[in-house]
This record gives structure tokens, C-alpha cells and sequence, in this order.
């Protein structure tokens, strides 16, 4: 089992920055491939950026140029700095640790923080 923890969503004005962050509780962190999605109300929880654990990362287009994310192996963690936000993305922001178990897919999530942008 792995527990996710995430921290540091919160209230922030359109065109501020957010660092979102990930602490995973396994000892063998490095092997996983992390990503974060965001679900906002009455939508879909879509995936907003991945890395894997080769450090390949995936950016959706919808925040391509604004967000970031990143991994420290040693610190058991992944970040999501997020800049320019906008209203759109308002939005629980989750984060997940996926790796592949023989033929199956192990899925962990974390419970989620809140990102409201709004002024």
C-alpha cells in the first residue's frame, strides 16, 4: 500500500501561483510513475500533468506552458507548480502513484486539496 498525501492548494486571485505537493509514504518511491489530475464540480476528473519514473513528464494542453511538475526521489515527493491560474482551474487537484505489478496496474490516490482561483 502506498498513502498519498497532499498539501498546499488554497484560495488564490486569477494570475497568482500555487505549489501543490505529494508525499508518498513507500519505500521505493522511484519506481512509480506520479501524475496529477483536478476534478472540478460536475466534471470528470481529467488528468493535468505526469511524470514518470524516468522523469518524462506530460503537460494537458489546457495548462501547457502554465503548470509544471517534478519529482525528488530522495524527498518521496512530486510538485505541481502551477502559474497564471485562472477560474477554469478551480478544482480538487489529486494525486496519483501508478506502477505495473506483473499484469496488473496498481493505482494509489491521495484525497485531494482544494484549488479555488477566484478574486
Amino acid at each position: 500500500q502506498v498513502q498519498l498525501v497532499e498539501s498546499g492548494g488554497g484560495l488564490v486571485q486569477p494570475g497568482g501561483s500555487l505549489r501543490l505537493s505529494c508525499a508518498a509514504t513507500t519505500k521505493v518511491f522511484s519506481i512509480y510513475n506520479m501524475a496529477w489530475y483536478r476534478q472540478a464540480p460536475g466534471k470528470q476528473r481529467e488528468m493535468v500533468a505526469s511524470i514518470t519514473n524516468g522523469g518524462s513528464t506530460n503537460i494537458a494542453d489546457s495548462v501547457k506552458g502554465r503548470f509544471t511538475i517534478s519529482r525528488d526521489n530522495a524527498k518521496n515527493s512530486v510538485y505541481l507548480q502551477m502559474n497564471s491560474l485562472k477560474p477554469e482551474d478551480t478544482a480538487v487537484y489529486y494525486c496519483n502513484a501508478a506502477r505495473r505489478q506483473f499484469t496488473n496496474i496498481l493505482n494509489y490516490w491521495g484525497q485531494g486539496t482544494q484549488v479555488t482561483v477566484s478574486s
